[in-house]
């Protein structure tokens, strides 16, 4: 297949900053997508992968799964998007789209293995993977492209591809309604959108948190109470009076208080903390027949969904911007939780 070379921003080595590549993307086919990205955001995952933290890197890594861009070349099949469109991709660029999960717009969960947007085997050119948003264009199949809603921020609209569906689909899952007490368990780039939209939908939000400093904030963005996870007094205040809580803890930690929270027959959804927990007691579920589930990300119905909400709500992202020569700076400050909420790359600053 021919292919054109892109100019790229990626990793070569686990130890290495990131540095400007020449890429290949794969020439336009009857179903594909040609996009020129204007704004990738900045996903912890991305850190993760570039450094091999989760030991499945190949490289060189080019990250980046919350692509926004504008539409310029679409294939003879292509029925769902047109030149010029504002358009969104995120963690996903294929799947096989004929195993159950598939089936039921879980692709996700796709049980062949879902192709992700980078750091996967490239179905198209053989022997290479997938390359991510930190480039200046990509060519992805139109199942997996979303539209966006022109009245939302470009730029604030990119992380909605990530940790907008990441939040929006156990909200959604577990049936979250008006009157409903929401607890959102930390406030970054995931618990500030779990905020946002467990207001959106009327819930009664509480932002529980370690710092009282974040206590304003988390108002700001929705939050009717904060509730500071360490004072022992309040906590007991609050016991069994959850419906749902999203624990958006990117890293082990201790269970046992919040599940103290949970009303019976109420869950605890893990979004964040892709590692081990510390262990917890069973008397704490079973005395409540409380359950503690996971979601990963959202298939792509789901995810055209959550973008068709937030253009109704006028919900985005807080961001902060940057030039794509700023990004290993900005990989520190996310890992020394200097950013609210999330970054977002100018990805100008690359042509």
């Amino acid at each position: 297949m021919a292919t054109t070379t892109v100019k790229a921003y990626g990793s070569t080595a686990p130890t290495e900053d990131l540095k400007p590549l020449d890429i290949e993307r794969r020439a336009v086919g009857a179903d594909d997508v040609k996009i020129d990205i204007t704004y990738s955001g900045v996903c912890h995952s991305d850190i993760h992968t570039a450094r091999n933290e989760w030991n499945g890197s190949t490289y060189p890594v080019v990250p980046g799964h919350e692509i926004i861009g504008r539409v310029v070349e679409v294939g003879n099949g292509v029925s769902r998007h047109k030149v010029g469109d504002l358009v969104g991709v995120g963690c996903m660029v294929d799947s096989c789209q004929t195993c159950s999960s598939c089936q039921k717009d879980l692709e996700q969960f796709c049980e062949n293995g879902a192709t992700f947007t980078y750091n996967s085997p490239d179905k198209h050119l053989e022997g290479k993977q997938t390359y991510g948003g930190y480039s200046t264009s990509v060519v992805v199949d139109e199942k997996f492209v979303l539209r966006i809603p022109e009245n939302l921020d470009e730029a604030a609209t990119a992380p909605l591809l990530c940790a907008g569906v990441t939040t929006w689909s156990p909200l959604r899952h577990w049936n979250v309604k008006k009157g409903d007490k929401v607890g959102v368990v930390g406030l970054g780039g995931l618990g500030h959108m779990g905020v946002k939209f467990a207001n959106a939908l009327g819930a009664y939000v509480v932002m529980i948190t370690t710092s009282p400093e974040k206590g304003k904030d988390a108002k700001r963005l929705g939050a009717q109470e904060v509730l500071i996870s360490k004072d022992e007094d309040a906590m007991k205040k609050h016991q069994n009076s959850f419906d749902f809580i999203l624990n958006t803890i990117p890293v082990g930690h201790e269970m046992d208080p919040y599940l103290g929270l949970l009303k019976i027959d109420s869950t605890m959804v893990l979004v964040g903390a892709v590692e081990p927990l510390k262990p917890f007691h069973g008397g704490n579920i079973i005395g409540g027949r409380k359950r503690i589930a996971g979601s990963l990300i959202g298939g792509i119905k789901e995810t055209q969904e959550m973008l068709d909400f937030c253009g109704e709500h006028n919900i985005t992202s807080d961001i902060e911007l940057i030039n794509m020569q700023d990004i290993n700076t900005a990989y520190d400050r996310v890992t020394s939780n200097d950013v609210k909420y999330r970054f977002v790359i100018d990805m100008k600053s690359l042509k």
